[in-house]
């Protein structure tokens, strides 16, 4: 176990258009992640053959598709994404959204690529 973690001593990655991500715990078998998506922004449909994850937001609104499913998270909210499930998260709002995605194991790896919804 280390000492206390945040988005400034944690390691960064930037993704997508303008996306950041920073590891708050890394580890084969658990993941958080804090990321942060600007306006007008979104991920790539895709889903994990073995992680299951939660992502709980922050700050802002997220808009997060589950199969076919969308549904609008704001702070304080989270939703589970099971393994197989196919998922695409948006920033839809005026404002940046942050969230954490919480996987378990990791889901670096086990991301399988899959065509677009009919309606995010």
């Amino acid at each position: 176990m280390s000492g206390p973690v945040s988005p400034e001593s944690a390691e960064h990655y930037s993704w997508g258009a303008g996306c950041d991500g920073w590891h708050l715990v890394q580890y084969r078998e658990l993941s958080v992640i804090q990321e942060r998506m600007p306006q007008g922004t979104a991920e790539i449909r895709h889903r994990h053959v073995r992680a299951r994850q939660f992502f709980f937001v922050l700050m802002g609104e997220l808009h997060l598709e589950v199969d076919g499913a969308v549904h609008a998270l704001s702070a304080g909210m989270g939703l589970e994404v099971p393994p197989g499930a196919k998922h695409q998260a948006f920033s839809r709002s005026a404002s940046a959204v942050d969230f954490l995605v919480i996987s378990q194991p990791a889901s670096h790896g086990d991301r399988e690529l899959v065509p677009a919804a009919d309606t995010p």
